[in-house]
């Protein structure tokens, strides 16, 4: 009996010590086996032409959307400007300005008052790609070019279904369209373009300013004022009037780009007043530039190798000039025109001399 009691002792002790042994084993397997959580961030898809977020986060497959607007006084307050990736500022006969007004991004449900294109829209909306073009009509000449360049021409004359005349709004000041309403009459083109800038969030360096004095004419005599609130540069005409759209909303951009051209006139009429065609060559060529972001003033020169490729915009030293996100506004200053500043520090305006 006593043999029998031990013997029954061992087995019951060899038996908890061999559970003990399952119930670690199983712990050891179970810590060894949880599985490992992996966190990856994917970087927001960029707009190309202004370097924000794309909305919905990813780029619309369609291309750059020039549209030619009206700035004489009567076409003011324009509409849809304030929906735009890039706008250039050209100097058109009579002294007066027209802007080439570029979608992408952004869509706007009312874009005028559209008016008629020029020559000088070739070089400028070269860059962007293939590209159409919203106008109003244009001389034979310059409609020749246009087409000859591989330009779709979006001419609201031809295509009245995407044009509206809206109340209030008198010849030839009155013809609006949309960025749908364009866009709808080239479904085939789906390719967004290509960055023609680079975008940075660091602040090159410059010079601190509060004001830029662009002077096209008494018709469009420009200021930009850097407002830090906003972060971005508001436009004013004769110093002191905002240049508000048509929904109140003060034109606004977060880089200007001054690039001054040499501009000649002829051999075409293009009004009834007998206003020569004003042409600019914008490739082939460089000249003087300043480029406004962030409140400051970067200076140097503009170059451009072809219709097809990009203006590079460099320092004196040579190093490429980058642009802030958001929209970036282009004034082709005549080069008989010189833009002024006026300093941060100091409240006398300086003039800036570009090497010419």
């Amino acid at each position: 009996m006593k043999h029998s009691s031990t013997r029954a002792r061992l087995i019951a002790a060899t038996t908890l010590v061999a559970s003990g042994a399952l119930v670690l084993g199983a712990c050891s397997s179970s810590k060894t086996a949880a599985p490992t959580t992996t966190t990856t961030t994917t970087a927001p898809v960029k707009c190309p032409l202004s370097g924000v977020d794309a909305p919905s986060g990813g780029v619309p497959a369609r291309p750059a959307l020039p549209v030619k607007i009206d700035n004489y006084n009567a076409a003011r307050p324009q509409s849809g400007l304030d929906f735009t990736d890039i706008v250039f500022e050209e100097p058109v006969e009579g002294g007066i300005t027209r802007y080439v007004a570029v979608f992408q991004c952004q869509n706007a449900s009312s874009i005028g008052p559209v008016r008629s294109a020029r020559n000088i829209d070739i070089g400028i909306v070269g860059q962007l790609g293939t590209v159409p073009l919203g106008h109003v009509g244009g001389i034979d000449p310059v409609i020749a070019n246009i087409k000859s360049a591989g330009i779709t021409d979006l001419d609201l004359g031809h295509n009245p279904q995407a044009a509206t005349h809206p109340a209030g709004r008198y010849a030839p000041y009155d013809t609006y369209t949309s960025t749908a309403a364009l866009y709808a009459l080239v479904p085939n083109m789906t390719t967004p373009p290509k960055p023609i800038y680079t975008f940075t969030t660091p602040v090159p360096t410059g010079t601190a300013i509060t004001s830029a004095h662009v002077p096209f004419s008494g018709q469009s005599d420009v200021t930009w004022n850097w407002n830090a609130s906003s972060g971005t540069w508001l436009r004013f005409y004769n110093g002191t009037q905002p240049d508000n759209n048509a929904d109140g909303t003060q034109n606004q951009a977060a880089n200007v780009i001054v690039q001054t051209v040499h501009v000649t006139y002829g051999p075409w009429v293009e009004n009834a007043g007998g206003g020569l065609e004003v042409q600019a060559q914008l490739y082939g060529t460089s000249g003087p530039a300043m480029v406004l972001r962030n409140g400051v003033q970067i200076t140097g020169t503009w170059s451009r190798d072809s219709v097809s490729s990009p203006t590079i915009f460099k320092t004196s030293s040579g190093k490429t000039i980058t642009m802030a996100p958001g929209r970036t506004w282009v004034e082709l200053l005549p080069d008989t025109q010189t833009p002024t500043v006026t300093p941060a520090p100091a409240s006398s305006t300086t003039t800036t001399t570009l090497k010419k």
